[in-house]
């Protein structure tokens, strides 16, 4: 089933930020779209929950070496 997940992400201050963290997430099996905003420091992610969880979106980002914030 498609969801749609809103991921605030700590660590972002760049552009290339944006692009590896968008990267990252769209080569996940599952993952449909993905946009990261540097301003709001979120990503926008519409995946496949038959195909990959939320869990794995965060931790995708974690490995890029951002934090997730989770509040």
């Amino acid at each position: 089933m498609e969801k749609n997940a809103t991921i605030s992400i700590d660590g972002l201050s760049c552009e290339h930020c944006v692009r590896a963290v968008k990267e990252a997430l769209g080569a996940l099996n599952g993952v449909k779209s993905v946009n990261v905003s540097l301003e709001e420091k979120k990503a926008q992610v519409v995946y496949d929950d038959e195909h990959t969880r939320l869990s794995d979106l965060e931790s995708t980002i974690v490995e890029e070496g951002y934090q997730v914030n989770q509040g």
